[in-house]
């Protein structure tokens, strides 16, 4: 019943809406890049200025099959493109997301936003225990569902800490079709394939550790500071080609290969052109 209501709402935003408006990208004005210097997502050493940034304002359906129209993503200006069509992509395949907000309204603190179940990208924020920038800093990760897919570190002693906690006893086993069991929502592998057709080939639930369910990213970080080195237009073709690699690979392959095993297969052969 809650899927043939996720699909009937996804339809009804295609049909008032239509696929190309229903989401929309922007630039951050001096308004915006002073909230979030306010509330700390942004600081004056952030590795990219806010001028290159941008929003994408996105409809999406909640975990109650609600279609809502206040997602809300920051990220580096080339890939808003991408992100209006992937959370487009997203909407029309009916994929839940409990909430997407900027780090402003958590002041920059990630462990409040995953506490939150809040679906982001840009936050001027280290990686975990790390001085050096996070791909966030650069508005070039996404963190999706926190609660369904968790970060989990693994100490040298075996210890696992889970972040947000409460899904230790959730979301740890990401299994999703087990006797008397009820499939979970917004799970990661729902779309790692999508995420990887619009440029996110990197994702976090592929490590040994730490191992990062809700992390997607561009690329290497070598190849991320190349696409904010370059201008925006040399920076979309860069990209773009990548994109197209990952494709014709997909194409080629997609009759003798299990989809999980092509993805990874495909974003393996991009990355390595990456190096």
């Amino acid at each position: 019943m809650l899927l043939i209501r996720q699909i009937i709402f996804s339809a009804l935003a295609m049909f008032i809406f239509g696929i190309n408006q229903v989401n929309a990208a922007s630039g951050l004005t001096a308004a915006d890049c002073k909230e979030l210097k306010r509330s700390k997502v942004l600081t004056v050493n952030n590795p990219i200025p806010c001028n290159r940034l941008a929003r994408v304002m996105f409809h999406y359906v909640n975990e109650n099959g609600v279609v809502k129209n206040d997602g809300e993503l920051i990220v580096l200006d080339i890939i808003a493109p991408h992100i209006k069509s992937l959370t487009n992509r997203m909407l029309d395949q009916s994929f839940m997301i409990a909430k997407a907000r900027s780090l402003a309204h958590y002041q920059g603190d990630d462990g409040a936003s995953m506490d939150d179940n809040n679906t982001s990208s840009f936050n001027g924020r280290a990686i975990t225990n790390s001085k050096n920038w996070s791909l966030h800093a650069y508005g070039a990760a996404i963190d999706i569902n926190p609660l369904q897919n968790p970060f989990i570190e693994i100490s040298t002693d075996g210890i696992a800490h889970i972040s947000p906690a409460k899904s230790a006893h959730y979301a740890v086993n990401r299994l999703n079709s087990r006797p008397g069991k009820k499939q979970r929502q917004g799970m990661a592998e729902e779309v790692v394939d999508l995420f990887a057709q619009h440029g996110f080939f990197i994702w976090g639930g592929d490590w040994n550790y730490p191992i990062d369910y809700q992390h997607f990213q561009i690329g290497p970080r070598h190849f991320v500071k190349n696409l904010v080195t370059l201008n925006p237009n040399a920076a979309t073709t860069l990209l773009n080609q990548h994109i197209e690699l990952y494709q014709r690979c997909k194409n080629k392959y997609a009759s003798q290969t299990k989809p999980m095993k092509l993805r990874a297969m495909c974003a393996d052969n991009v990355l390595k052109r990456m190096h």
